[in-house]
């Protein structure tokens, strides 16, 4: 058998495009198509990404790990089982990423730590164990601040924009964000306990489905608040988010807080289109201290769904200004937690934010944390209601289109403007909520702009359908970064 990498290289910006899409921008589908029909080897996929994350990344700083080796011998491995008619589903041999907090077997994973840079896991996390099984490449592990919360350590580089270097990537799955919008893995994993999903999807015009909390398994995730902590897929489409949430979901015996519902066909409904679907609008919440270009985009959407067919229901969401206010501190104690077997011993070797929130949760007292529990139980109640009048919320992802990086380094320093940025999507981490984040327009400037979609619990399909009848009707998810 011959390897199309044996062959002259593929000029495949003209020989591999769909509709004028370059190999490295089709939606993860698209190619696993290409691969299933043998017009695109996974070797040529594989040896192709590895060649653009060389070419561009020591720009973008989107990887912490390049697993090249390993890669071409998983991709080399697909080919051959593809061509023996053993193929796996929509993943096998596509090359993918996950953010450097899932655990690799003999790889390191550092959780955007300095101090973990030789850490090296005997075992793979159940999300690539699973990715793996399914037959995906892995190309590498992705770059994110430093244990997961706001800030990278002083000693790595910050992934930067692919729109625009000037421009927030998002929050801590930053690297996952801007590796798949910049055409460097097909889909990758990232983690949301405050919106980390959220905000770089948003930032990066792609889309990010943050499941139900217990979706989805976080055996080998290094934790940053356990009871929020969301491991999800960032793609390009919903139905790719389908697609790799489909397989990394669903129980597991290693971990205990993982759901043991059955996991749904997430793109059985796709095509259904969303006549008669009920989607709750809260005009406050999509107006209060929302910005022009994001309000614009909101309403924009909202248009499109009432003439796809669905109902537009306005409602009143839970208040949150609370629930926002108390994140903080239940997140602060839950790394303290987590990081109890090295911090303090090793204080001097973390960074100065993360070191900060830790010692903010150790200062937190049992009453006081027991307060907030209380709360978090009420909210919850309080959301799930909302799901009685309404299949799916319609949210803004943050208040304000498209920030630049100095922007959010002075927004950080303004704890009122934390707060209005978390409103939209830390309440989802508290109650545990899923939800899909949609590119839904660009700027003036020519940066993304993005809404999302919020469900009951475990109704990650909907959001699917939803998200995919929305994209089939529009086109900002098909717009990418120039190089």
């Amino acid at each position: 058998m011959q390897h199309l990498l044996d062959l002259p290289r593929l000029r495949y910006s003209d020989s591999a495009n769909t509709a004028g899409t370059a190999l490295h921008y089709l939606g993860l589908t698209e190619l696993a198509a290409r691969i299933r029909s043998r017009e695109i080897s996974p070797v040529a996929a594989a040896r192709a990404q590895l060649d653009r994350i060389a070419s561009l990344d020591g720009t973008l700083h989107s990887y912490a790990l390049v697993l090249a080796d390993a890669a071409m011998a998983q991709a080399e491995a697909a080919e051959a089982e593809i061509e023996a008619g053993f193929y796996r589903g929509p993943l096998h041999g596509v090359p993918v990423a996950v953010k450097d907090l899932c655990d690799t077997a003999g790889f390191a994973t550092a959780g955007g730590m300095a101090i973990h840079r030789t850490r090296i896991p005997a075992e793979d996390a159940t999300v690539v164990r699973r990715l793996k099984g399914a037959g995906a490449v892995l190309l590498g592990k992705l770059q994110l601040t430093e244990g997961a919360y706001s800030d990278h350590h002083p000693a790595i580089e910050a992934p930067r924009n692919p729109w625009h270097a000037e421009h927030w990537p998002g929050m801590s799955s930053s690297g996952s964000g801007v590796a798949t919008a910049a055409g460097l893995c097909y889909g990758s994993l990232g983690s949301d306990t405050g919106g980390s999903i959220r905000f770089p999807c948003a930032a990066n015009g792609l889309t990010g489905l943050k499941p139900s909390w217990g979706r989805v398994s976080r055996h080998g995730v290094l934790a940053l608040a356990p009871s929020m902590d969301h491991v999800g897929p960032m793609a390009r489409s919903a139905v790719d988010a389908g697609v790799l949430l489909g397989v990394i979901a669903g129980a597991d015996a290693k971990d205990p807080t993982a759901s043991l519902d059955p996991v749904p066909d997430y793109l059985s409904a796709v095509g259904h289109g969303v006549r008669g679907l009920r989607i709750g609008i809260d005009a406050a919440w999509n107006s209060d201290g929302v910005d022009s270009a994001t309000a614009a985009m909101l309403a924009d959407a909202t248009e499109t769904f009432r003439a796809l067919g669905a109902r537009i229901v306005e409602l009143r969401f839970p208040e949150v200004v609370q629930a926002v206010a108390d994140w903080f501190p239940l997140c602060a104690v839950e790394a303290a937690v987590a990081h109890a077997a090295i911090y303090p011993a090793r204080k001097n070797e973390y960074g100065p934010v993360l070191a900060s929130v830790i010692e903010a949760g150790r200062s937190v007292s049992g009453t006081e944390l027991q307060r907030i529990l209380l709360r978090r139980m009420e909210l919850r109640g309080h959301m799930a209601a909302v799901f009685g009048d309404a299949d799916v919320l319609l949210i803004p992802v943050q208040p304000f289109a498209s920030p630049t990086v100095a922007a959010m380094q002075a927004l950080a320093e303004t704890p009122s403007l934390v707060s209005a940025l978390l409103r939209c999507t830390a309440p989802f981490d508290m109650t545990g909520h899923p939800t899909i984040t949609l590119p839904g327009g660009i700027t003036d400037a020519g940066m993304p702009l993005a809404f999302q979609l919020a469900a009951a619990h475990m109704d990650e399909a909907t959001l699917v359908r939803a998200g995919a009848a929305f994209q089939d009707a529009t086109h900002w998810h098909r717009r990418h970064p120039s190089d």
